[in-house]
Parts: C-alpha cells; structure tokens; sequence
C-alpha cells in the first residue's frame, strides 16, 4: 500500500523541491533506494565525504526559513498533547539550526574510520591479515520528537560510509522532512546520490515494524526515543539492533561529599535539560548526611528556583527522606520510571555499598556519579556499576557524542555488544579480514 504525505508538508518545502520529489513512496521502496545508493556511500572518499558533509551544512542554513515554517507547524500541533518540557525539546530556532549544522562540520573535522587497520599480522605462511574498518551498509534510526537528531543521525552514518534511513515520530515529521530535503540537496551539489539518505514518509507503527523486520535492507537499526520504543525494537527486530537511551541516571551523595558541589552537579544533572537521557531521575543520600544535606537540597532545587522564576523539581522521596523534608511520598515506580521532566526521586542509603546496590536493581546502565571526596568510596562505586559511562565528581549530563570529543553522536548504548555509551563514528563501522598473499596455498 501506498503513504501519502500530509498536503500541509507540501507547502513547506521549497517549489524547485516539490516538482522533484515523489511523495507517495513505501518503506520498502526507500529502503530498496538507500540499498542501491550504499555501494556508492562506501567507495566514496574522505574528501568526497567531507565535501558533502560541508554541502549539507550550507544547505540547511539557507532553507532555514522552510525549516522553521515547518517546524512552527508541528509544535501547534503538538501544544496541548505534550508537555512543555516536550515541545522545547521538539521546538527548533534560528540558534538550534546554526548549531545543527555546526555539529555537521564537526563530522565533517573528524577522522574518517573507513580503511583504518585495526591490526595487522604477518603469519609464517607470508600471508598478511588486515583487520580493517568498514562501513555497515545501510543504517537505519527510528527515533523520536527530536528533530536535531535528523541531521546528526545523517551526518554520522554518512561520513562512515554508510546508507542512512531515517523514520522520525510523528510529531516532528515537518520538521524532519525539511530537514531532510536540505540534506538531500546539499549530497547532490557534492556529487554524492541523494538516495543515500532517506525519511521514512509513515509514522504509523507498521513503518517501524518494517524496519525492523527488513532482513536484507537494513544492516543495523538504532532506536532513540522512551523506553517502549526501544524495548518493542529489541524484542521484535529480525535485523542486528543496538540498544539505546533509556536513561535512568543516579547521583549518589556520598557521606564525604562537597555538599555545595553536590547541589550544583544535581541541579545541573536535574534541571539543565530534563528531557534528555543523560539527566539525573534518582538522587541516593548517605544517610550520615541526610538529615543536614536534604533540606538544603529542597531549598536549592524548589524555593530558590522557583524565586529565580525558574521551574521548581517536585522530590519524590522514600520513607527516610520524607522524615526530614516535605514532598510528595514516592510510589511503587517511581525509582524505575525515566521522568524526562522536573521530578527527581530521592532516597536515604547506607552507605556506598547500598547506593551500587540499589543502582544494580534499578539502573538502565546509561550514566551514574558519586560525589565524594573519599577515593576508597569513589573507587567502589567506579569499579562496581555496571553503566556506559560512570562519574566521579561530575554531572550525568556529559554523556554525550559531542562533550567526550566523538561529534555529535548517534545514541547512547546501554548494551555491551557491540557498542557502549555514546557511539560515534567508530561505533558506526564493522571491519573485515583483507588478506594479502603471494600464491599460498593451505
């Protein structure tokens, strides 16, 4: 069956555009489209991969009034269904554009991990044995209201020579699509072919299904997005699936802790961005401290913010905690939801060896920070969570691409297999044995 994109999208897309592109394609026919166009994506050269990279960058500057016209669209019809929170992180401005397409360029910087030796042997024979990086082939993202990761998701899988589908949420899906054709556009100026990148045009959950099960089209698919999305990937994906994102993020605070940096790595970790993955959901407190630490917790993270007209956190506390501050009491599932908004769970432990305890019961393994000034507690903690990225005195919320020196990343993977933590180019490739001999024979 046939999709037909919403007439309201038309509009928004510049008028050379809508005579050159066909709006009524199926998932299988873009995915059979990015199939054709990877042989081309892994022969290309690293100039050839920058020059497009750089194109695309252009490109969305200067379609960024269609960009943002879009964008207007999708967030009208989102207000009043999402929270705020939600819409901020859907909304893009002139600044988030510019900051898109400076991520770009900063792929475009990058070392290109196609053709690297990962090791090389020489056997008795006098065959010689390259492990050698290579690209996956066709990469495929399902993802969420986060149109930022439209342009990321493309510029990665691109610059590692890969063929990149990409099948957004339904609420960003203007935005996308004009993303998307800025992309394209800028590919074909650098001589690339523009059926390397593809949007998926169905946001129903059959497209999503599609990918998943495309054996044969689809070298890897990543989700990005809540937990339900990710979970109905890795359960029902017949293709190689990596598992991404779901973020339930710890700071424990240790009986020797900083108090003062305490408070400013968890509102930090709290409330510098609510709605992303790396943000901090549980807040675990030395019981040897509490009855000092969590009064100046509440005042800095609801009565000074909310003085500050910033948006106060709702505390969410055990037993324990509610013996010592106000808030509302914490339910059943409070310490296993990702809230994504100003609500963080607070809970009295004793001790370090409690807090890796109850991390292990109800971590996603994404990010986790003890702040402590004692090295005997900090090293526990750092050699017995089991998370992609763990901290010692820092914020949750430098789990990212970007922040560890990657670019802009694809995700985060919570798996061990075969990437972890904030996966970048290199994460992005396989590798292959080229063998080089002289006639021998076995």
């Amino acid at each position: 069956m046939t999709r037909t994109w919403d007439i309201d999208l038309f509009c928004f897309l510049p008028e050379e555009t809508r005579e050159k592109r066909d709006f009524t394609m199926t998932t299988l026919e873009l995915l059979q489209r990015a199939r054709g166009a990877k042989g081309a994506m892994a022969l290309a050269g690293t100039q050839e991969k920058n020059n497009a990279l750089l194109a695309m960058a252009d490109a969305l500057l200067e379609h960024q009034e269609a960009i943002l016209t879009a964008n207007q669209a999708d967030l009208e019809a989102a207000r009043g269904t999402v929270s705020e929170v939600m819409l901020d992180r859907l909304a893009l401005s002139p600044e988030r554009i510019a900051g898109m397409a400076q991520g770009i360029r900063e792929v475009a910087q990058l070392p290109d991990p196609v053709g690297t030796v990962l090791q090389r042997v020489e056997r008795p024979s006098g065959i010689v044995v390259e492990k050698t990086a290579v690209p996956m082939g066709v990469i495929a993202i399902i993802y969420e209201s986060r149109p930022n990761v439209t342009s990321d998701a493309a510029a990665l899988a691109l610059k590692a020579g890969s063929a990149c589908v990409l099948r957004g949420g339904k609420e960003a899906h203007r935005s996308a699509a004009a993303i998307v054709e800025a992309l394209k556009e800028g590919l074909e100026r650098a001589g690339l072919p523009a059926d390397a990148l593809q949007l998926v045009e169905d946001t129903t959950r059959a497209s999503a299904n599609e990918l998943m099960t495309a054996s044969g089209y689809v070298d890897l698919l990543i989700p990005r997005g809540g937990a339900g999305l990710i979970r109905a990937c890795v359960d029902n994906a017949t293709v190689p699936v990596i598992e991404t994102g779901t973020g339930i993020c710890h700071v424990y605070v240790d009986g020797q802790a900083d108090q003062a940096m305490a408070l400013d790595i968890l509102e930090n970790a709290k409330c510098s961005r609510p709605s992303v993955c790396n943000a901090c959901e549980v807040c675990l407190v030395d019981e040897s401290i509490a009855g000092e630490f969590l009064p100046k917790l509440q005042e800095r993270l609801t009565k000074d913010r909310a003085e500050r007209g910033l948006h106060p956190v709702e505390l969410r506390l055990d037993q324990a905690a509610q013996a010592i501050i106000s808030g509302t009491p914490a339910g059943e599932k409070d310490f296993d939801t990702e809230f994504l908004d100003y609500i963080l769970g607070v809970k009295v432990v004793k001790g370090v060896g409690e807090a890796i305890a109850h991390i292990a019961a109800h971590s996603t393994g994404h990010s986790e920070a003890i702040v402590t000034a004692d090295e005997k507690a900090a090293r526990a903690f750092l050699g017995q969570v089991d998370s992609a990225a763990v901290y010692w005195n820092a914020s949750t919320r430098f789990t990212d691409g970007g922040e560890f020196g990657l670019g802009c990343e694809m995700g985060i993977s919570t798996q061990k297999l075969h990437a972890r933590g904030p996966m970048g180019l290199q994460e992005l490739c396989t590798y292959k044995y080229i063998i080089r001999g002289t006639g021998q024979t076995r």
